[in-house]
């Protein structure tokens, strides 16, 4: 004999502040036969493109539709325009302003003529104003203008009462499609739509329960969906001109970055052969010089070992610009640069090069942003340089003052002596030049020439920004 177990009733555990699925005569749940019938608990894309079009409807008429936009005014580097003399250019740019007040005084006057009748005088004069005023309110008020035709359309048909046209009277047809052009003009192409919609909309209801025996809703609908269409097919080109002058502009800019490039590599490839060639030939020879002389002096050992290190280290360098010559976006550098902690050893590397040199601080030591420190290092390498090549055999001096507002830096060299034998070196200028550039880039001064002795100064100062004065 069979036994018949009746079905247990299996349930899931339930969190809190839920409900436990239940479940119907075949099995399934009901929770999962509504996600079946809604595609995994999304929704249809008609319903997703119709919650859009309300969306974009309120976004465009129903969000703060009367915020105050003045309409600006025209733009005077258009092709005719800029070829006007300076008074009609200056006026040209009040020509929309121009063009809608002449609309506003057309639905004026076609308001007054189609009023004058059935309301006399005090009908005239109140259909013409109010077909007139929607028009003004497009210069500062576009979305509301648009509400306010609306508005004004049924209430200057009610005015005139003679039942002729319905629902629009002349001046309100007027005022009604110069509000829909400007207000079109002035937005964009989905708000031209929704615009004529809620006028097809108004002609619909207005015919359905107050019509009479002609209505010329159709003609109104016909006449600004054309106008309409022409704005929307303006809006179109206006957006492609302005996609395509944009992407020419970034071609052109490419093009010139492609053409910066190229000579830069040109610029790092001539450096590369003739600098580095030369240099590299400088160090080699440096260091086989002192095995070519039999017990060479040792002051002469240690001159050639110089050569060599600086060689190198002018090698190491070089490579290290023309990676940045050559790269298309500059890098910040990997290896440390050199900051004032350096002098010292700059210095070491200038006496043994022939320069007396000491040097003097004075102030509180600090360190100071790195843009700083690079630069005042170099500056003070370039000085004396410049004092090794025009004034052989003097002496220099290096003086860095801490002070508040900044660094200041002085290196000043002697006269030439009178029983040297080496000659000065002649120079381009240019490095001169490039402290002057570094200078200026950190908003600094500087002031370089001879001295009354005879001798060279350079003194540059250096504006550090306190953190307390950001903070402040």
């Amino acid at each position: 004999m069979v036994r018949v177990v009746p079905e247990r009733d299996v349930r899931e555990p339930v969190c809190a502040g839920t409900t436990a699925p239940t479940r119907s005569a075949y099995g399934v749940s009901v929770t999962e036969t509504t996600r079946r019938q809604h595609g995994n608990g999304t929704r249809s894309p008609e319903y997703r493109l119709s919650q859009n079009a309300l969306q974009g409807l309120r976004q465009d008429l129903f969000h703060d539709p009367f915020a105050y936009r003045l309409l600006p005014p025209r733009r005077t580097d258009g092709p005719f325009v800029r070829r006007l003399p300076g008074r009609l250019r200056q006026a040209a740019q009040h020509l929309p302003h121009a063009v809608v007040a002449a609309a506003a005084l057309l639905a004026l006057a076609v308001g007054a003529v189609s009023g004058a009748l059935p309301g006399g005088d005090t009908g005239a004069v109140l259909t013409g104003v109010l077909c007139a005023l929607p028009v003004v309110a497009t210069l500062v008020r576009p979305v509301g203008a648009f509400w306010l035709s609306l508005a004004v359309t049924p209430l200057v048909s009610v005015i005139n009462g003679d039942g002729q046209d319905w629902p629009w009277i002349p001046g309100a047809m007027v005022c009604h499609l110069v509000v829909l052009v400007v207000v079109a003009l002035r937005t964009r192409p989905r708000t031209a739509v929704w615009m004529w919609v809620l006028t097809a909309a108004y002609a619909f209801l207005a015919d359905i329960f107050f019509g009479g025996y002609y209505s010329n809703g159709g003609p109104m609908l016909v006449s600004s969906a054309f106008a309409l269409l022409l704005v929307c097919l303006w809006h179109v080109r206006h957006a492609a001109q302005e996609q395509v002058t944009a992407e020419q502009t970034v071609t052109a800019h490419e093009r010139s970055r492609r053409t910066l490039l190229e000579e830069r590599t040109n610029i790092a490839r001539e450096l590369h052969d003739v600098v580095a060639h030369h240099m590299s030939v400088v160090a080699i020879q440096a260091e086989a010089a002192p095995y070519r002389v039999e017990n060479p002096p040792e002051e002469l050992e240690r001159a050639f070992a110089t050569i060599r290190v600086n060689a190198v280290a002018a090698l190491t360098e070089l490579r290290r610009v023309l990676g940045v010559v050559r790269a298309e976006d500059y890098e910040a550098p990997d290896a440390p640069q050199p900051t004032l902690a350096d002098l010292d050893a700059l210095l070491d590397n200038v006496r043994e090069a022939g320069l007396a040199v000491d040097k003097a601080v004075t102030g509180a030591v600090r360190e100071l942003p790195p843009g700083v420190e690079l630069s005042a290092y170099r500056i003070v390498q370039e000085a004396l340089s410049n004092s090794l090549r025009h004034a052989p055999g003097a002496t220099a001096r290096v003086e860095v003052s801490y002070v508040l507002g900044g660094l200041g830096l002085r290196v000043v060299n002697t006269a030439i002596p009178q029983n040297t034998l080496v000659k000065p070196s002649p120079g381009a200028g240019h490095g001169v030049t490039g402290m002057r550039e570094r200078v200026s880039m950190l908003n600094g001064e500087i002031t370089a020439g001879p001295t009354d002795d005879g001798g060279y100064e350079v003194a540059v100062f250096l504006p550090v920004t306190a953190p307390n004065e950001d903070e402040a």
